[in-house]
């Protein structure tokens, strides 16, 4: 199911030609969303993702943030504001200090606490400057931060101007500080795609509806709600990736709203009320829809584990064949509690399958040991 007419309107705000991809947008079909395990899905994957998109901020956001509360206050180096970072690793120089630069990293937030002030202190002005020239001179460093509000060495101050480093100072523990920081940065730049499809929470779990348009995928979403289950994102998805787990919202434009053949546009949340609705979701399964093809053998038993890689990271995933007369709420409600079960442990596929099993080889015995009496 897709947003046709909404997508029109995003398109023509933007100022492109109705109907042609967006820049940086693979054309559909060549996208990279890749799925392990057998049967395989459909092809119509292929093109429901766009490009991974790599981010990164600049120094002087680090500065303005108020939201993380990082307390940070320009001490010199202003020219460095401009300076970019590009990973939301931290580090804090040490050996470097006293030479040792083969794992100075670029590009990295320094973070200079008791240890690297205290140690500048034992050293005379001029070995200071050297010091400080080397670290600030082996790779383009992001920017400096002092935390507890330590008092800064003037040779500090001055290698950060010399450098076109921003120098910055914060009252937090360095322990507070780094926690906070990376956390910003961690948020700031989150790998981030976007896919056509559905995500819906039903019983706490994020399940993202993929499938071609028209299937019906927004379809069994209203059913859901219908069921007080909760709806994320019809048709354009905004994944990203956060600590090893993929998060889905709703693209800011259309969010609460969809589209249904015959009834147009519908805005959930004015239908539903608040709770029908959700702003983001952990992906913890997806579900491929399928027109029912008589010749295709579907997975009858769930023994074998599936995934679909997003944004790099494997989700769980099940072919689920679509034709009339089957009730795929339902089907998806069982197969969120499933997945719930899954995750606490239980395996109800495999634990059948190990019954039988353990049902076969002991009625085997039974017919081995009947035989030899007789």
């Amino acid at each position: 199911m897709a947003f046709r007419a909404l997508r029109w309107l995003l398109e023509a705000a933007v100022g492109l030609p109705v109907g042609r991809p967006c820049p940086g947008r693979p054309p559909r079909g060549s996208g990279s969303l890749t799925a392990q395990g057998r049967p395989s899905p459909s092809k119509a994957l292929s093109g429901d993702i766009h490009a991974l998109t790599m981010k990164s901020i600049r120094i002087s956001q680090l500065l303005e943030d108020r939201d993380y509360d990082m307390r940070l206050v320009l001490v010199a180096g202003g020219g460095g504001l401009s300076r970019t970072v590009v990973s939301s690793r931290i580090q804090k120089p040490g050996l470097a200090l006293a030479g040792f630069t083969e794992h100075l990293h670029p590009h990295r937030v320094q973070v200079f606490g008791n240890t690297e002030i205290s140690y500048l202190a034992t050293l005379s002005e001029q070995r200071q400057h050297e010091a400080l020239a080397k670290l600030f001179g082996e790779e383009e460093l992001a920017c400096v931060v002092v935390t507890k509000d330590l008092e800064i060495p003037q040779a500090l101050v001055s290698a950060c101007e010399g450098a076109g480093l921003a120098l910055m100072k914060t009252p937090l523990l360095s322990s507070e500080f780094i926690m906070r920081v990376q956390t910003f940065l961690e948020e700031a730049l989150t790998e981030s795609s976007s896919l056509h499809g559905v995500l819906m929470d039903v019983f706490g779990v994020g399940i993202l509806l993929l499938g071609k348009s028209g299937i019906g995928k927004s379809e069994i979403a209203l059913d859901l709600v219908m069921r007080a289950h909760r709806l994320v994102a019809d048709d354009i998805v905004d994944v990203t990736r956060r600590k090893g787990a993929v998060y889905g919202a709703g693209n800011p434009v259309i969010k609460h709203h969809m589209e249904i053949r015959g009834l147009g546009i519908i805005n959930i949340k004015d239908l539903f009320g608040v709770a029908a609705v959700r702003e983001q979701k952990k992906i913890e399964l997806v579900i491929e829809l399928q027109e029912w093809d008589p010749h295709q053998e579907y997975d009858r038993l769930g023994v074998e584990d599936r995934h679909l890689q997003i944004v790099g990271v494997d989700i769980p995933l099940s072919v689920v064949p679509v034709r009339p007369g089957r009730n795929m709420a339902t089907i998806i409600e069982v197969a969120a509690r499933n997945q719930l079960l899954k995750l606490q442990g239980h395996h109800s596929a495999r634990e059948f399958a190990e019954r039988l099993n353990r049902a076969i080889a002991e009625g085997a015995m039974r017919r081995t040991l009947g035989e030899e009496v007789e």
